[in-house]
């Protein structure tokens, strides 16, 4: 059974930082392209940050330069490094993982398809509210 177990979110001020973390259970973790995607209030969710299996990321440009995704295979972890957060951050983070496998690298590009896009074959995790708010 895939997990996907969230933490590290809550409040920050304008130009802080803060470090989610996600760690996955229940498949090989090595394998499959995992992210983050953010829904802000009213808005719909979007794709944030998307890492492959060979570590090619994927940044929507609202976060380029500030955030930074990151994985750790041997323990299964997923990281985003939020740094400079401004109140457009708001929002619930949502980390995922596309539940297609690749061996042994997933093919160019597959980072920002995955990123692009909320209906492919994903599992989420619960989600961990971010305010930034002074």
């Amino acid at each position: 059974q895939v997990q996907l177990v969230e933490s590290g979110g809550g409040l920050a001020q304008p130009g802080g930082s803060l470090r989610l973390s996600c760690v996955a259970s229940g498949f090989r973790f090595d394998a499959h392209v995992t992210g983050w995607f953010r829904q802000a209030p009213g808005k719909e969710r979007e794709g944030i940050a998307c890492i492959s299996t060979d570590d090619t990321t994927y940044y929507v440009d609202s976060v380029k330069g500030r955030f930074t995704i990151s994985r750790d295979n041997a323990k299964s972890t997923v990281y985003l490094q939020m740094d400079n957060l401004n109140p457009e951050d708001t929002g619930v983070y949502y980390c995922m993982t596309d539940l297609a496998g690749w061996s042994p690298y997933a093919p160019p590009g597959v980072a920002r398809t995955v990123c692009s896009t909320t209906k492919g074959a994903y599992s989420w995790g619960q989600g961990t509210q971010v305010t930034i708010s002074s």
